[in-house]
């Protein structure tokens, strides 16, 4: 479909990639990787058009059209948000408005004149035409698209420049997907986007009808949807096949062999060199001395990239609080007839890290400010615990930055026993490398202020954190060096993210927020889907069905005839095992009930981290294997069935 051959592309004196060969296929699931600055949303721009290679070529097959999504920059303005969505589909409401027309005609030709049949015969071609393009369906469509990616109904007649500039790149997305383009490129597509939207986009990019190449820094995002990675790595693009989890590994060993081969090539690069010099200045071993310099002269050196070097530091730990961190009794939250929360209650313990969760405006951002005392209550009570000391970082904590201080000098003041070193280190992960670091912070953008200020928070981190959306602008490893410090870190976190991965690996409780309550729920977020989707039902539901022990047949003689029918078709022998696994299985399906609700239970009072993180895995492990004993239990039973 489009084929790059021997591409290069530079970036003022620096070189990007060079000697590309890639070919997109017709229903491609591609993530593009590679650390910042490498290229990618570059190549995104070449394949779509935008940008020209400086090297090599690019061919696309004839009907391809490509649809790209920045990361931000896009606009919208002038019409309704509905219509603007409308206006994707021009050329159909183009036919349908011809259609119309010709209606109007024919009902006033007469139906024996042969301009009559030409009109009648113009309307049921393009009438054809439309209703194959699915023409009677597009308001339908737009109505489904909006609302997958949070527009609410009655969004939908506001002025799209109403919106911020995050629902206008959700609006830019929206218009992309309604296109339907046989190339869609989407450059970091979550970043708008929160949860809810997430999981609506990667169920409907599963079911894209043509390729799609996408740049993202949620893990999980990438792992469900693409099942190919190309990344831009020194200075080569890459292929690997599946998902980004199995593309880890294969890097892995990739960069094994790679090393392996410089330092085959290193030796021998060395014993052609002692070679030469050795015997350079004698006659009889002329021949032999230009044979090795030919050899080294057409030897294509194997270069090793500049090593990501894995940051160790260490944040200081805050001062321990009471077991009861913070408390809500009866709580509620108004902005003036508008109701957020009412009758809220529930506690926060020591070492908790609670994930907040719902959809966009149902009060999360709300929730942490009222934590934080950002906001005053409307009614109820809030506690805080023994020696607790909150601290907020905020959407835009960057406005409570000093605009004239330099990064390092600023970081330096705050954290004055470390080295530069470190410092710089610690900057790097943060996105922050080479002479970025001398910048004043007034001259950073809202993204580069925003991942500055919370690396300021976790140099000094109090022991009740309130994070609204931290992983916003940082990339995988600065995502990773975040998960490792709140990890380590010993105090109480409440947080925000839009990120799968990461609420994954550090919640140990969700907080549903929504209609004006606070659903409380244990584990991380994929448990609290699980019960959402009626996990916790189902498997009631199969342990009750376990539990009944097989009825014996009535004493009737239809029922001895088929019993005996049923001892005739399945071996004797077959039978008493099958029936010795049932049992079996029974036992271990109601003690491995005990277990879960047990974990459960444990999960309900905070021990620590590690004991929490221990109880969620087995937790998850005991599902696991319940799953199974009811899958085979249920086939057994099946089987020994009439």
């Amino acid at each position: 479909m489009i084929q790059l051959s021997s591409a290069g592309k530079r970036y003022g004196h620096k070189l990007l990639f060079e000697a590309a060969d890639w070919m997109i296929t017709p229903h491609a699931r591609v993530g593009l990787v590679g650390a910042n600055g490498t290229g990618k949303s570059t190549l995104m721009k070449v394949l779509a058009g935008i940008e020209a290679l400086d090297y090599g070529s690019i061919s696309t097959a004839k009907g391809i059209s490509a649809g790209y999504l920045p990361q931000d920059g896009l606009t919208l303005s002038g019409y309704t948000v509905f219509a603007e969505c409308m206006s994707v589909f021009s050329e159909l409401r183009g036919l349908e408005k011809e259609m119309e027309d010709l209606t109007g005609r024919i009902s006033e030709l007469d139906h024996s004149s042969t301009e009559y049949s030409q009109v009648a015969e113009r309307y049921h071609r393009i009438e054809h035409e439309f209703r194959t393009r699915d023409g009677y369906a597009i308001e339908a469509q737009v109505g489904t698209v909006l609302s997958g990616l949070g527009f609410h109904k009655e969004d939908w007649n506001r002025q799209t420049e109403e919106f911020s500039g995050g629902w206008q790149m959700r609006l830019a997305l929206a218009k992309l997907l309604l296109q339907q383009p046989t190339l869609l490129l989407l450059d970091e597509p979550t970043n708008h986007l929160d949860l809810e939207a997430r999981n609506w986009l990667e169920e409907y990019l599963a079911n894209y009808p043509h390729a799609v190449v996408l740049i993202s820094h949620d893990r999980y995002f990438l792992d469900v949807t693409v099942d190919k990675i190309v990344e831009i790595w020194n200075k080569r693009i890459h292929l690997y096949s599946g998902n980004y989890e199995k593309y880890l590994g294969q890097k892995t060993q990739r960069l094994e062999q790679l090393e392996s081969a410089y330092r085959n090539q290193r030796e021998r690069i060395e014993q052609l060199e002692v070679f030469i010099n050795r015997f350079r200045y004698q006659a009889t071993k002329a021949k032999q001395v230009q044979s090795r310099i030919k050899e080294l002269e057409k030897m294509d050196r194997i270069e090793l990239p500049e090593e990501e070097k894995t940051i160790h530091f260490t944040f200081p730990q805050p001062k321990p609080s009471g077991r009861i961190v913070a408390e809500f009794a009866g709580v509620a939250k108004a902005y003036g007839e508008k109701q957020v929360f009412r009758g809220v209650d529930f506690m926060i313990e020591r070492g908790d890290r609670i994930a907040l969760v719902g959809v966009n405006g149902a009060g999360k951002s709300t929730l942490i400010k009222l934590l934080a005392g950002q906001e005053p209550l409307s009614a109820g009570e809030y506690r805080l615990g023994h020696n607790v000391q909150p601290d907020y970082f905020a959407q835009d904590q960057y406005k409570e930055l000093n605009p004239d201080a330099r990064i390092l000098d600023d970081l330096g003041e705050l954290s004055p026993r470390s080295t530069q070193t470190e410092l710089r280190s610690l900057l790097g992960c943060f996105l922050f490398a080479a002479d970025d670091v001398f910048k004043r912070i007034g001259v950073l953008s809202g993204g580069e202020r925003n991942r500055y200020a919370l690396l300021r928070m976790l140099l000094h981190p109090a022991n009740f954190l309130l994070l609204d959306e931290p992983t916003n602008h940082l990339d995988m490893r600065a995502k990773d060096v975040l998960l490792k410090a709140l990890s380590d870190y010993n105090g109480t976190v409440v947080f925000v993210s839009h990120d799968r991965y990461f609420i994954d690996k550090l919640a140990t409780r969700v907080f549903e927020v929504g209609d004006g309550r606070v659903e409380v729920y244990p584990g991380n977020y994929e448990d609290y889907r699980w019960r959402k989707e009626g996990g916790a039902a189902r498997l009631q539901e199969s342990v009750a069905v376990s539990a009944k022990s097989v009825q014996p047949a009535n004493g009737n003689a239809v029922a001895a005839e088929s019993e005996e029918a049923k001892s005739k078709r399945l071996n004797p022998i077959k039978r008493k095992q099958m029936e010795e696994r049932v049992s079996q299985l029974e036992e271990e399906i109601n003690r491995l009930e005990d277990a879960i609700a047990e974990c459960e239970a444990s999960l309900q009072t905070f021990v620590s981290v590690e004991e929490t993180q221990r109880l969620t895995q087995e937790l998850a492990e005991h599902r696991s294997e319940l799953q199974s004993r009811l899958t085979e239990w249920e086939g057994l039973e099946q089987a020994l069935q009439p």
